[in-house]
């Protein structure tokens, strides 16, 4: 069966898109720790990151580099952390979490968002890529 992302990923759950190319995907996190919250995905299905093969692995956090550096000119931030837990979903996954504080970083607070606030920082990091 097909995972959450998968599902994203072939537009049948809808999501505020980051980036795409022929092998990764990245969107908003819908429930975020901070303003900007994005999650990167390789487009291969695989539950947990390190079972990647080395090519995608490698891939993903280019990937995941470039969309952070735009996140990091599109969101008031001290830095963009970067997490890998994959609890979640099974499937692969890249956090990237605009961080202001350590409490961002926690996975306890969550910002809430408006679906005009989450397409209106969604153009601010696509338009820096």
């Amino acid at each position: 069966m097909a995972s959450l992302f998968t599902k994203i990923i072939n537009g049948e759950i809808p999501c505020y898109k980051i980036a795409e190319t022929d092998e990764f995907f990245a969107f908003l996190d819908i429930n975020p720790n901070a303003k900007g919250h994005t999650l990167c995905i390789p487009k291969k299905e695989v539950d947990k990151i390190f079972d990647l093969d080395e090519a995608t692995y490698m891939g993903l956090m280019a990937f995941s580099r470039k969309v952070a550096l735009a996140i990091e000119k599109a969101v008031p931030c001290n830095r963009v952390g970067v997490s890998v837990i994959g609890l979640e979903v099974p499937h692969a996954h890249v956090h990237l979490i605009p961080l202001r504080s350590m409490d961002d970083a926690r996975f306890i607070k969550k910002e809430k968002l408006t679906p005009e606030d989450f397409e209106a920082v969604a153009e601010a990091i696509r338009a820096h890529l």
